[in-house]
């Protein structure tokens, strides 16, 4: 039998890593960016990587204010979560040379929503056969990079574009 160790999740599958409140909220307030892994503040929203990604580059769009619709969002807000889900695109396009990109939304448990009191846009890329045999039977996936070395990237395209 062959063994994939990955001691890393043992904080996501025990518990450990719960916090006070929201995820997101709580990282929002926290002061070290690198350590919350924000990619990017902006006026209403910001971009987060995930902490359990489908790929490389797989982000998180998350406005300030913890609403559970997408309805409830101010215009403001809505305005620029469009426009970093834009940005992202080009971010990724630029550091990853993906097939393609998803971009997607759950909101509610119903729908799938991992926190689902707190609305956010996942933004991630895709290439052609990346959902093979591993990812699809083994239920295991391959990154081929640490989540550290995607903030550094990210954080280094964020601010060659501001």
């Amino acid at each position: 039998m062959d063994y994939l160790w990955t001691p890393w999740r043992y904080a996501y599958v025990s518990g450990a890593q719960k916090t006070s409140g929201c995820v997101f909220c709580d990282a929002a307030k926290a002061s070290d960016d690198a350590k919350s892994k924000i990619v990017y503040r902006g006026q209403n929203c910001f971009v987060i990587l995930t902490t359990y990604p489908y790929t490389p580059g797989h982000v998180m769009v998350v406005p300030y204010e913890h609403l559970d619709e997408l309805r409830k969002l101010p215009s403001e807000a809505a305005n620029e979560m469009m426009s970093l889900m834009q940005r992202m695109e080009t971010v990724l396009r630029d550091l990853y040379k993906p097939d393609g990109i998803n971009l997607g939304m759950n909101m509610g448990k119903a729908a799938g929503a991992g926190i689902a009191g707190h609305i956010h846009m996942h933004v991630l890329p895709r290439w052609v056969a990346d959902a093979n045999f591993l990812s699809v039977v083994g239920e295991t996936r391959v990154l081929p990079e640490l989540l550290e070395e995607t903030w550094k990237k990210m954080t280094a395209a964020f601010s060659k574009k501001d």
